[in-house]
């Protein structure tokens, strides 16, 4: 580990100025240290932000839902107006890491996490990520867990988070501090596919800090779970996710909310998905339908071709979960 300067902050303006200096936000710090524990990032100077007051969870006017930036994953899941409004978002909480990292880890800190890709964690390996230019050893080294969509010639690394396909599926948007004061950004712009400067994974300016991710409101009842297909039950990464919301009225789909993860560079909304279901009945035949479409840009490399059909088939699994059939 690179030595570094540290700053605690006790508000958010004062984390602003320290950050628009160069420095790096942290709070519960469960991927940034390792990182730097690994020399796979080198920050000058960390900005302490875990006394700031972004820790609560609201209900908003139109009857959405803000969490702050600084709740803890294991808090969230727990809430009781998270578990009866957007149960899809527990549960993606619940599939991530374990109780442990849970109960460190943050809101804005999980949807900034970095890709677990074996070559950006390897210091000796190329990777436009990690050093822009030098190259991407995943796309002709073993690359069974990267992305079949959204990928570019300069990255194939899949988004690791598992809430962020649930924010992506219910469209919700990022709340921002910064040194030109307040914006807010939709979630499905916040993060960056790679083109040729995966180096730049959000769209944030300098000093910018996530103070709230907010979900909007969405016609009720609402039924929504997440999937998570992985090698393994237990502190594994998807290979593949979805992330379903329905609004069924009158026996027929009124909204329909869809996205996968595991399979992109960042959560990957499914609209064609969303298309097809809207006005229908719910039935097997529709949810076998519209989940061929969950692939539709595909392209797989030499040792990921199985999560074309994969990802079909678990999107295909979550609606019949969620949606049931008659």
């Amino acid at each position: 580990m690179h030595p570094f300067s540290y700053t605690r902050v006790s508000d958010t303006r004062e984390a602003v100025t320290a950050g628009s200096r160069g420095g790096r936000y942290i709070a519960g710090g469960t991927t940034l240290v390792d990182l730097m524990r690994e020399t796979v990032e080198c920050p000058e100077s960390l900005v302490d932000i875990t006394g700031l007051p972004l820790r609560e969870i609201t209900v908003t006017e139109r009857g959405g839902l803000r969490v702050g930036a600084l709740v803890t994953m294991s808090e969230a899941a727990a809430h009781a107006k998270v578990r009866t409004l957007y149960p899809v978002v527990s549960e993606a909480l619940e599939l991530s890491a374990s109780a442990q990292l849970r109960n460190m880890a943050t809101i804005g800190g999980n949807v900034m996490q970095r890709t677990r890709c074996t070559y950006f964690r390897d210091v000796t390996a190329d990777c436009n990520k990690r050093e822009p230019g030098s190259g991407c050893a995943a796309l002709h080294g073993f690359n069974r867990s990267h992305a079949i969509l959204g990928a570019s010639d300069s990255c194939v690394a899949t988004h690791p988070s598992d809430l962020a396909v649930a924010f992506a599926a219910l469209e919700a948007r990022v709340r921002l501090l910064g040194p030109d004061g307040e914006r807010q950004v939709r979630f499905a712009d916040f993060l960056l596919r790679p083109g040729n400067t995966p180096d730049r994974e959000q769209a944030l300016q300098r000093g910018e800090l996530i103070t709230a991710v907010e979900i909007p409101a969405l016609p009720r009842p609402l039924k929504s779970g997440y999937l998570k297909v992985r090698d393994r039950q237990s502190y594994e990464f998807a290979l593949t996710s979805a992330a379903v919301a329905l609004h069924i009225r009158g026996g027929v789909i009124r909204e329909a909310k869809v996205a996968a993860g595991g399979v992109g560079t960042v959560p990957w909304k499914l609209p064609a998905v969303e298309r097809h279901l809207l006005g229908e009945r719910p039935s097997e035949a529709l949810w076998v339908e519209a989940a061929e479409r969950a692939a539709d840009g595909a392209r797989h490399l030499r040792h990921n071709r199985f999560k074309v059909e994969l990802l079909k088939r678990t999107v295909a699994r979550q609606l019949r979960i969620v949606g049931g059939t008659r």
